[in-house]
């Protein structure tokens, strides 16, 4: 009886003693992979697609129920415009994490970049039926670029304004609503709505091409000029910059 208690102890020691270091263990490959997915952010954030997708893959290897490293991994295939694959990963994102709205989020704008406006409709939809959802001018906005292309000019206005209500400076938004504007054949608004952008990103290139194009159509050939020559100044070796000197030439050529 004695050597039956002694046996069941051991054995009780032992499945508690690899319950322990199976513990131990898979917290050492989460804090493995949660370094390696944070030095794959840094790489992703500087653009160095290539660099942060190894990464993402070696924590993958690590854990891979992990709705933030798949998020990701479908942010870097987006990037590197593997749309197929970028998709798999949001969805495993949101399959891991049902309510992970970024990802469905990130997920609408594979759609959008698919062109695939409506199953991106219904995307940001779902997103905006979350009263929990802290940034909903990203869907907002999105909502607006998507009926933007489907030609839908007027409700992409309301989808534009309403994103602007909650983040008056959202330089997407200012952008996409100057879009729309210019597509009404409404310039000065057009014009207010890019100088707005322009004034929360100075450095933003294609706002100034853009705005050059709205200054011509109502005749405001200096400013036009000066923004043509800004797109020359912050991408000068870039196909937009030969755009925007043949405008420039064109302007010169009517004095």
């Amino acid at each position: 009886m004695v050597r039956r208690k002694k046996y069941v102890w051991a054995l009780s020691f032992l499945l508690i003693f690899a319950m322990v270091s199976c513990a131990a263990n898979l917290e050492k490959r989460k804090r493995q992979s949660r370094d390696t997915r944070m030095l794959g952010e840094a790489y992703l954030r500087e653009g160095n697609y290539t660099d942060a997708l190894k990464e993402f893959l070696k924590a993958e290897e690590l854990v891979p129920k992990d709705h933030l490293l798949q998020n990701d991994l479908g942010l870097v295939y987006m990037a590197k415009r593997s749309f197929e694959n970028a998709k798999d990963h949001f969805n495993k994102a949101i399959q891991i994490k049902p309510e992970y709205a970024a990802a469905k989020n990130n997920l609408g704008t594979v759609y959008l970049a698919e062109e695939k406006w409506d199953a991106a409709i219904d995307v940001f939809e779902e997103i905006l039926g979350d009263l929990l959802y802290a940034t909903p001018h990203y869907p907002l906005s999105n909502l607006g670029m998507a009926y933007y292309h489907k030609g839908a000019y007027r409700r992409a206005e309301s989808y534009y304004l309403k994103a602007l209500a909650i983040e008056p400076n959202f330089v997407l938004a200012l952008r996409g609503l100057a879009k729309t504007y210019m597509a009404l054949n409404d310039n000065a608004a057009a014009i207010s709505s890019f100088e707005k952008a322009i004034q929360q990103a100075p450095k933003f290139t294609e706002l100034y091409w853009e705005i050059g194009d709205a200054y011509q159509k109502s005749n405001e050939y200096t400013k036009a000029l000066f923004a043509y020559r800004k797109v020359l100044e912050l991408a000068p070796d870039s196909p937009l910059a030969e755009a925007a000197q043949k405008e420039i030439e064109k302007i010169e050529g009517l004095k």
